[in-house]
This record gives structure tokens, sequence and C-alpha cells, in this order.
């Protein structure tokens, strides 16, 4: 008899993974890649970076699911290792464009790439969430995380508030500030 993963809960799959059930974790995969690939997009704003983070998450998750509590959202945890593969990103990258400066300019010169023309331009819209996207990349870490869990994410204030490990009040006060700073930078300001 086959199993109906669909029908298990993430604790039950968590249990069969660990167990060896390479399905279960696929099951666990399928049910919240699209979230925790959309939380790091949110946060560093490169799709093609959010892909190899989202992979690096749930290898992360794999490796620590013994450490997993099935009395929690797996969704919650999941953002957390999110969080962290996101900000261990940008400490490298702070640390890569330091060094970059540290290399002579011929160097830095061959590095550059050219600037190519696409066929089309793309379109509006696309462009404009492209635009929406970096402003949010851009957002300080601590209002940015509290942006992408309540508004992208759609988690509870409480939820957020337990993931970033900060009052209620504090999520509230983030996210209003991130608001603002986001319509001031969309503004030109």
């Amino acid at each position: 008899m086959s199993l109906d993963w669909t029908a298990l809960s993430d604790g039950e799959l968590a249990a069969l993974s660990i167990a060896g059930r390479q399905a279960a974790f696929a099951e666990i995969l399928r049910r919240h890649g699209q979230a925790v690939f959309r939380l790091i997009r949110g946060y560093i704003g490169d799709a093609d970076e959010a892909l190899d983070l989202a992979q690096d998450t749930f290898v992360a998750a794999h490796q620590a699911l013994r450490r997993y509590d099935a009395a929690r959202p797996m969704r919650t945890w999941l953002s957390a290792i999110a969080l962290n593969k996101c900000r261990d990103w940008g400490r490298k990258r702070t640390v890569r464009r330091v060094l970059s400066f540290a290399r002579p300019i011929d160097a830095r010169a061959e590095a550059v790439p050219e600037d190519s023309v696409g066929i089309e331009a793309a379109a509006a819209d696309r462009e404009e969430l492209d635009r929406v996207t970096r402003a949010i990349a851009e957002l300080p870490a601590a209002l940015k995380e509290s942006l992408i869990l309540r508004t992208i994410e759609g988690l509870s204030q409480a939820e957020t508030a337990a993931l970033l490990s900060i009052s209620e009040k504090a999520v509230e006060t983030r996210l209003y500030r991130a608001r603002a700073k986001l319509l001031e930078k969309l503004n030109g300001g």
C-alpha cells in the first residue's frame, strides 16, 4: 500500500524523512519550496541567487530535521533557516565587495560584464516588480525581514515576532517604518 504524502502532517513527513523516506522530504519541499523562495528573493532581490539559497536552505533543513519540533509550524522553522542563509549571504557579499577592491585595476576591468541590449524591452509591470524587489532588498535587514514575513509571506504578527525574537509591537513598528522607507525609495526620495 502506498502512502498519501499530501494527507500527512509536516511532523509526520519529518519523521518519515528522518527514517529514510526520500518521498517524505520531497513532499516537504513541494509544500514549502515556493514560500521559501519568495522569502529569500524578497530579502536579497536576485532570483538566481535566491534559487541557490533556497536549495541551501533545504539542504540545511534536511540535515537538521532531527532538531525540528513537530509541535511548531514547519514553515516558520524553514523561514528561520532561510533568513539565516540570507544573512550569511549578505555577510559574504560584503566581504567579497571589500576584497574586490584589493585586486589590481586590470583584473577588475576584465570582470566587468559587457552591456548587451535585450531583443525586446521587458514589460512595464515586470520592470515595476523588479524595481520594488530591488527597493525591498535595499532596506535595512530588520525592516526588510518584518516586511517580507508579514506582507509577502503572510505570517501573523505573533509568528513574525517569534521568528525574529522580538515583540509583536516591535514587528508593528518595523513594518510601519519599512513601508515608509519603501515608499520613499520608490518615489525617488
